[in-house]
């Protein structure tokens, strides 16, 4: 991990709330890129409850690759599921 990365993700760690988060985001990042994110952790959701990939499709407008992408991390990472178990924990 480099100088830069590391700034980038301890400027996520400085913010206190959501809006923090979400004005951070709309600084940095255009629309689209803020929702292919969402997009992305919508999937591994949806993947983590089991769904296939054909419900997911028909579900949502999320194409095939984006979904083979994030069940490929899912099952070889570990970002996604600690982000979802703290998810599930804070709901």
């Amino acid at each position: 991990m480099n100088d830069k990365n590391k700034r980038l993700f301890k400027a996520f760690l400085s913010c206190e709330t959501i809006n923090d988060v979400s004005e951070f985001l709309d600084d940095i990042c255009t629309y689209t890129e803020i929702e292919a994110m969402a997009d992305r952790l919508w999937v591994a959701t949806l993947l983590s409850k089991g769904h296939t990939y054909d419900y997911i499709e028909g579900k949502t407008s999320i194409s095939s690759a984006t979904i083979s992408r994030v069940n490929r991390s899912l099952i070889k990472g570990t970002g996604y599921k600690r982000v979802l178990s703290a998810l599930d924990q804070s709901e």
